[in-house]
């Protein structure tokens, strides 16, 4: 008898261990899949556009280029899942209401790459993280959002952390990517671009997830191939597209890196989204913290970036915060969070590096 009422609970053990090793298998397929691609994408943006090309040390220009070629392996990929998958293929919102957010989202990944032609891509990776001030600010306009003391809080910390790390550059810079090609002033103003059209675009995203019963996949095929329709358009009217073409013809190393970056940064998308509706937004975060973390000193050693005791400073500040907001939420919020992630709360398309 003793023996019989023993197996369920050795069932129920069993099964309980099953669930922590499938748990965890998610987990480790979720941390290993973001921090892999972004990082793959984080030091190819920085070679590609800081690192010249061939004996004649010819630096790649068509940052254009790049989320065309972005955008248009992202729209494939998401054509394929939707097609896969027997899911509708028809708009779910207007035309023009993607076209808003793929012209957005344009000027926010140009506004990334050509940063990196005038700031290092420490300095680019920590501004990314003062993104909650414009987010904040688009959120109350928008949808009449209203945040509470703490996100103020948090968000003033790591402006200002941000704000130390920018401002007290070290002395030397070692570098020679750098020699001739550093502009704090137009890296700022374009850092300050990045910011204010990621907020737009991830609050317009949130605005139509909400407004529409949307799936992930249709918003993502045709927010992508907007983009690509007007990236293609822009590369034309600027005369960009041939020499772009021409430029990764005689170099065939800039032709491999441009197809990495496409593959890196589709493939994140789809972690991100994996990873989201997952374990929520709390985990999410904290793994995109690690991530920008791991990134910033994978650059300063492979791109030889020294940084100032300032710079550190910082950066602890800016993380430490990071890591304090996400742990500050309690269990029963964490629930809500990834409840409400599930639904749509997804983050801004091809852009999260």
């Amino acid at each position: 008898m003793a023996d019989e009422a023993a197996l369920p609970v050795a069932a129920a053990a069993g099964r309980d261990k099953d669930e922590r090793r499938r748990w965890l298998s998610r987990c480790a397929l979720a941390v290993v899949g973001i921090m892999s691609t972004l990082l793959v994408y984080g030091v190819l943006q920085e070679k590609l556009m800081r690192v010249p090309y061939g004996e004649e040390k010819e630096f790649f220009r068509y940052s254009l280029f790049l989320v065309f070629c972005n955008r248009i392996t992202t729209s494939l990929v998401s054509a394929l899942v939707l097609l896969s998958s027997k899911k509708s293929t028809d708009p779910v919102a207007p035309i023009q209401k993607y076209c808003v957010v793929s012209l957005s989202n344009i000027l926010t990944t140009t506004c990334q790459y050509e940063a990196l032609k005038y700031v290092s891509f420490p300095v680019q990776t920590l501004a990314k993280c003062a993104k909650m001030i414009p987010v904040m600010i688009w959120g109350t306009i928008m949808m009449k959002k209203k945040y509470g003391g703490k996100d103020y809080f948090f968000a003033v910390i790591v402006t200002m952390g941000c704000s130390l790390f920018i401002l007290f550059p070290a002395s030397m810079d070692v570098s020679p990517l750098n020699r001739g090609r550093e502009s704090t002033v137009w890296g700022v103003s374009l850092m300050l671009g990045y910011l204010g059209f990621d907020g737009f675009t991830s609050t317009f995203q949130d605005k139509l997830f909400k407004g529409y019963e949307m799936e992930i996949h249709n918003q993502i095929f045709y927010t992508t191939m907007c983009s690509c329709v007007i990236s293609l358009s822009g590369l034309i009217l600027q005369n960009h597209l041939l020499p772009a073409v021409d430029f990764m013809v005689r170099h065939p190393d800039c032709f491999y890196d441009v197809l990495i970056l496409s593959t890196v940064a589709t493939a994140s998308q789809f972690f991100i989204s994996y990873t989201i509706r997952t374990f929520g937004a709390l985990t999410f975060a904290t793994i995109m913290t690690t991530r920008q973390l791991v990134s910033i000193l994978l650059s300063c050693v492979w791109f030889v970036h020294p940084l100032s005791w300032m710079q550190w400073v910082g950066a602890a500040i800016v993380f430490g915060a990071l890591y304090a907001k996400s742990f500050s939420r309690s269990k029963p919020q964490k629930a809500a969070v990834a409840s409400s992630s599930s639904q749509g709360s997804i983050p801004n398309l091809a852009n999260n590096s």
